[in-house]
Order: C-alpha cells, then structure tokens, then sequence
C-alpha cells in the first residue's frame, strides 16, 4: 500500500493543477532551477557543521566528554555506552548513525543499551544542524532561548527513552 502513496500523490497533483489550469511542468522547472541558488547559498552553513563534528570526533573530544559525563548520565539512566551518542546527535545525523550502527554491532540489537539507542535516535533531532540551515535563510538570528531549550527536550527525550526502555 505504501508503494503507491507518492504516485498517488503526484497524480493528484497533476490533476489539481490541470484543473486549475497551471502548467505544472513549467512549474517545476521554475522551482528546479531556484534550488540551485538555494544550494549554493547553503552549502557552506552545512560544510562548517560537517568539517566541525569531524574535527570534534577527530579530535578524540566527544570521547573525553563522554568519560567525564558518564557517571551523571548513569544517574540520569542513560547508559554510559550512549552517551557520545547523546552528545553528537545534536550535531550529526549521520554521525550519530554510524555510532548506532557500532552499538548494535557490538551490543546486538536486541540487548537493552542497542533498543535505548535506537529511541534516543528516533526521539531526538539534530538540533544545530538544523538550527544552521532555518536560520541561514531566514532573518531570526537571535538563538537566546530556541538553541538550550531544544538541547534540554532533547537530554529529557533520552532520558525518557531510556526509563521506557527499561520498562518495556
């Protein structure tokens, strides 16, 4: 059923569109070709984001923090093998990923810490490298209060995934 969603929709589209007598070829190549500016000018806000969670990692800075943390983040309940996760998945996607996949490696994916850190995945975001993107098109520049409110829902989302986990 999930296969024909996007067809669906696309027919819809067209159909909508044919009926409000819009071209919606035309349409499309209009928006097509606005996203090359819209790339370009956003390509350098995610290499700076991508070259510094590199450098963090590289850096060995992730690992330290995380020793230091890892008896508060105990008390918390969140595993002490999760929380270089916790730290990174406010900066990387695909970071944070490549840490779940060396946790279910060497964990299996069945085992408590694997099933807390695949929550703790799905229940957070990347909370600066989205923040990075909005903000370099739009004009809200003041982060006072969005930024540290986004990074406690997201250490209370983990918190919380990991008591459901232990609960379930």
């Amino acid at each position: 059923m999930s296969a024909y969603i996007l067809p669906i929709l696309f027919i819809l589209i067209f159909c909508y569109g044919h009926i409000k007598k819009v071209n919606c070829y035309e349409t499309f190549i209009r928006g097509a070709k606005k996203s090359i500016p819209l790339i370009i000018d956003i390509f350098p806000y995610i290499a700076t984001i991508m070259i510094g969670v590199a450098l963090l990692r590289a850096s060995g800075i992730t690992s330290i923090l995380a020793n230091y943390f890892a008896p508060t983040f105990n008390f918390l309940g969140i595993p002490s093998e999760l929380v270089e996760l916790v730290f990174l998945r406010p900066f990387t996607g695909s970071g944070s990923y490549a840490l779940l996949n060396d946790v279910l490696i060497q964990y299996g994916a069945d085992s408590y810490i694997s099933r807390c850190a695949c929550v703790i995945l799905g229940c957070s975001e990347t909370i600066f490298y989205v923040t990075t993107i909005y903000m370099s098109k739009t004009k809200v520049k003041k982060l006072l209060y969005a930024i540290p409110v986004a990074l406690f829902c997201s250490l209370l989302g983990s918190i919380l995934a990991c008591l459901l986990c232990k609960i379930m």
